[in-house]
């Protein structure tokens, strides 16, 4: 579970500072098309959020009673069912999917993937579900 947290407490924090500089480019980036008015606050907005989940993920990986870590995995675990239908989704519609929207799409289905399999499958003593 920490390997997971840390992983994730990068990844969104560093997609969560990317959104709060440059939202533009981001969505840019991710979607293929550009944003302006007032998308530009709400993916600031975004990027403020991605940093929380990244900021929740790097306190709870070192929680040896393991219950704010699986909470924080099973939020997460919706999060990442939640990017992958999202952006799945807005990547099968737009002819104009941006060079890293896939990945994006591949690399949250595989975090949810692993975030239910903690989840469903515990292993270890501070693993176990109550």
């Amino acid at each position: 579970m920490k390997l997971l947290l840390t992983l994730t407490a990068a990844i969104e924090a560093a997609t969560g500072l990317a959104l709060l500089v440059a939202p533009a480019f981001v969505v840019q980036v991710l979607l293929g098309d550009g944003i302006k008015g007032a998308a530009i606050p709400l993916g600031r907005v975004a990027g403020v959020v991605l940093l929380a989940l990244g900021v929740a993920c790097w306190l709870a990986r070192e929680d040896r009673q393991g219950r704010t870590a699986r909470g924080v995995v099973a939020a997460m675990s919706l999060y990442n069912i939640g990017a992958t239908s999202v952006l799945g989704t807005a990547g099968w519609q737009s002819l104009t999917a941006g060079i890293v929207l896939w990945l994006a799409v591949m690399l949250h289905a595989a975090l949810a993937i692993w975030c239910l399999a903690l989840i469903l499958f515990p292993r270890g003593p501070d693993l176990q579900l109550p």
